[in-house]
């Protein structure tokens, strides 16, 4: 996963910061707008987190901070919800410009209600998902509640969000009534997907309720049982970056060129920083790779040198099968157990990789298991390990 810094500028001529994410050593086969909380930010881990699954299975995403918020330029307190629209807007327009229009809008919170409304102005989106939604723009206002006979008489105050204090002003409430319209659910011609916690403390999931009875066909909902409103554990935020991935299928085209360029790339990712785990895509399929924690690792997954005895012995169980098959002789359950040394010869090492070979079917006579070992000794790993001379080519990119 490749992780960038950009900016652009929205309709104010005020600098936007945000990252984008893309797969590895291959064009995305969609892009992602991400809309991240009210009064959040880009660096919130929970938008890396879904952003770096995304990206994993093969998405571009571009999370970044809204006005006023995180790195970007301007002023909160002169923003509101119509302000978070245009700068979506703005954001699609950068990923149009210079990489490619996004097919998905993915809000967090109050985010995701704005990419409801922002939707069916961004022509390209096909899908629209929200994660602990607010079904209306309105309900922000509970966590002003304290402040609110302030804002109305004096114009504006400064209120506690998150522990951090915010300037709100009177345009802010006024905007956010203006924009509480039933009929925007009704009319949003885009497939949509909502995530919610029944524990949700900040946005009740009566919201996730309102949001999919109001909106049309068709509408998905995944409950995110046991999770918090920001989604601070991280299983949480990656299993929702998942569901995304595989949900959005039905929704978005990919190209026979980009199914093409999937099938033929292997990708590695560090997952962790300091760390070895490592999740491995192939084609559709995902491994994990780690060491022991004798030496520091998670022991998420196998070590390198295990999954190359995997390959070994998969291979070889595939190979006596289909010759087993071809010769019409019953083996019964084949198992390999695999022994894997490094031994000093003189000045030179060698490591051995040993098959011990296993069949359920005990009347094989010795002159059928021979010729199972010489059939296992021309599998097309073993050929090519032992065999074939192997050269391995390093590129930078």
């Amino acid at each position: 996963m490749i992780k960038k810094k950009i900016s652009f500028t929205n309709q104010n001529n005020q600098k936007l910061e945000g990252n984008i994410y893309l797969p590895n050593h291959s064009s995305p086969k969609a892009f992602v707008l991400f809309a991240h909380c009210f009064t959040c930010s880009k660096n919130l881990k929970t938008v890396s987190y879904i952003a770096e699954s995304l990206a994993l299975k093969g998405f571009g995403v571009l999370g970044f901070d809204f006005t006023g918020l995180g790195d970007s330029e301007g002023d909160f307190s002169e923003t509101n919800f119509s302000h978070n629209m245009s700068d979506l807007k703005d954001a699609s327009q950068y990923l149009e410009e210079n990489y490619e229009s996004p097919c998905l809008l993915v809000g967090h919170s109050l985010g995701g209600t704005a990419c409801l409304y922002v939707a069916p102005e961004i022509e390209s989106v096909k899908a629209v998902v929200c994660i602990g939604s607010p079904y209306n723009p309105e309900h922000v206002m509970h966590l002003l509640e304290s402040n609110l006979d302030e804002i109305n008489n004096q114009g504006e105050s400064k209120v506690n969000i998150g522990g951090r204090k915010f300037k709100i002003k009177k345009q802010f409430l006024d905007d956010l009534k203006d924009k509480s319209d039933a009929t925007t659910l009704r009319n949003l011609d885009k497939s949509l997907l909502i995530f919610h916690s029944p524990q949700d403390k900040i946005v009740g999931i009566k919201n996730a309720e309102q949001l999919y009875t109001s909106a049309k066909h068709p509408k998905s909902f995944v409950s995110l049982d046991g999770a918090s409103h920001l989604l601070t554990n991280e299983d949480d935020a990656k299993y929702v970056g998942e569901v995304i991935a595989s949900w959005s299928k039905r929704y978005i085209e990919v190209s026979e060129d980009q199914k093409q360029e999937d099938n033929k790339n292997l990708r590695a990712n560090i997952v962790k920083e300091n760390k070895f785990t490592t999740e491995i895509q192939v084609r559709q399929h995902q491994l994990i790779a780690d060491e022991p924690k004798s030496v520091q690792g998670e022991d998420l997954g196998p070590t390198p040198n295990e999954l190359l005895s995997s390959a070994l012995a998969s291979c070889t169980l595939m190979t006596l099968k289909m010759y087993a098959e071809r010769e019409d002789w019953e083996l019964g359950n084949i198992e390999i157990q695999m022994n894997s040394q490094t031994e000093k010869s003189g000045k030179n090492k060698v490591h051995t990789l040993t098959r011990n070979l296993s069949f359920s079917n005990k009347s094989l006579s010795e002159e059928q298991i021979n010729k199972l070992i010489e059939i296992a000794n021309k599998c097309p790993v073993h050929k090519m390990l032992t065999e074939h001379k192997i050269k391995i080519k390093t590129k930078y990119n």
